[in-house]
């Protein structure tokens, strides 16, 4: 679908989003190795959850009160608004039943596929609702100022954390979407993520075993 605004870091942020999924998806489908005690430590599940939330909060507080301003009146344009709301707040428990699961020592094991599972179909079901009806809403509701203003909140709520946002954000990305991302950033950001942002990334295991986490502490 082609948009009168610009969506690109919106959809490549839900791209993101699906990546972790697949990767817990396999780490919880590893064999030899406990996934709780891989997740307890896991630096690619906290920054999952991180920008996950940050994303979320910033719709519920930014985006979607400018929208209720706008379709004042509009009860099914409304009603759409009510269900991504809703949407959001069946992930978050989601989000805390994982790590109840981590650190249950005696069920957690038997509970944690499970809840993965429901995190994953949650979010999954969430991010296409957004994108076949949200996006197009979006576009023909805001102008462009009020979604840049969506934006800077974003990045605001970002904030310290972008050297290791923007990395995450375009891990395993096609080059196309790389650099038309980069390309909209100030040079100076540019160069950090090409000579120090990226590089740390990359050195960061995500997701090790248990051994390697025990091995690296």
């Amino acid at each position: 679908m082609t948009y009168r605004l610009d969506m690109s870091m919106m959809l490549v942020l839900h791209d993101a989003l699906r990546r972790e999924l697949e990767r817990l998806a396999r780490v919880a489908a590893r064999t030899g190795d406990d996934p709780r005690r891989v997740l307890r430590t896991a630096a690619g599940w906290e920054l999952f959850k991180r920008f996950l939330r940050v994303h979320h909060t910033t719709e519920d507080d930014v985006l979607w009160p400018a929208m209720r301003r706008e379709l004042a009146g509009r009860p099914e344009n409304l009603a759409l608004l009510d269900a991504m709301e809703e949407e959001h707040a069946e992930i978050d428990p989601l989000l805390a039943a994982v790590d109840a699961a981590v650190l249950d020592r005696d069920h957690g094991a038997e509970r944690l596929g499970d809840v993965l599972d429901a995190l994953a179909t949650g979010l999954r079901h969430h991010l296409r609702h957004e994108e076949s009806e949200g996006l197009a809403l979006i576009d023909a509701t805001l102008t462009e100022e009020q979604w840049a203003a969506f934006g800077q909140a974003h990045r605001e709520r970002i904030g310290d954390d972008a050297p290791s946002y923007l990395p995450w954000l375009l891990d395993e990305a096609p080059q196309e979407t790389v650099d038309k991302i980069l390309s909209q950033l100030p040079a100076e950001i540019r160069e950090a993520y090409r000579d120090v942002w990226r590089p740390a990334y990359t050195a960061t295991p995500l997701y090790p075993s248990s051994a390697e986490a025990a091995a690296s502490q």
